[in-house]
């Protein structure tokens, strides 16, 4: 079976965006971004929630193609052009080539997805969606990227659930800019 992992940013108080969404308090580096292109090597396939597909879809696909772009931009640009997006979506409803839209029977969906032949599949942000797959015990591990900033209010990555989720801490990662990256694998 596939593992479905999770890569979330957070504020130091557990926020993935501020009480507006916005994103603008998170120090993005090079070198997390080139961290993150080592986790894409062993994954073919991405999963969103509707805004971050759409927030994701709309810079990475060209990001390659800037005169600024980094070796991070250019790799992770040309991961994401050819990785299977999958989008939870109630809006969405068009077919698209290299886009799988999930409208219903969430947990049931994803599960079959997990069951098809691949690599691991990255779930991008998408709170409301890493809540629900979360509460299904579905995501098998989980990168959280915890950022040197208070928020105090905002978008929570974790919210009331009605299960407890074991977890085993596998590795963690400190990078330049403060951020520490925990690895933690889903405890049967």
């Amino acid at each position: 079976m596939r593992k479905l992992v999770l890569l979330a940013h957070t504020s130091l108080d557990g926020f993935v965006a501020g009480a507006q969404g916005e994103l603008d308090d998170f120090d993005a580096s090079e070198e997390n971004l080139q961290f993150v292109c080592s986790l894409t090597e062993k994954a073919d396939s991405a999963l969103f929630g509707r805004t971050s597909y759409e927030l994701l879809n709309n810079y990475w696909p060209s990001a390659k193609d800037l005169s600024n772009a980094s070796k991070g931009m250019v790799a992770y640009s040309a991961w994401y052009n050819t990785a299977k997006k999958i989008v939870i979506s109630r809006t969405i409803t068009s077919k698209r080539d290299d886009t799988i839209v999930i409208n219903d029977n969430v947990p049931s969906e994803v599960l079959k997805i997990k069951n098809l032949p691949g690599k691991d599949i990255l779930i991008f942000g998408s709170p409301a969606v890493s809540q629900l797959l979360m509460q299904h015990n579905l995501i098998d591990s989980y990168w959280i990227f915890v950022n040197p900033v208070i928020f105090g209010r905002g978008v929570p990555l974790f919210t009331e659930m009605s299960n407890k989720i074991k977890l085993k801490l596998e590795s963690t990662k400190h990078f330049a800019n403060g951020e520490f990256g925990l690895n933690y694998s889903l405890i049967n």
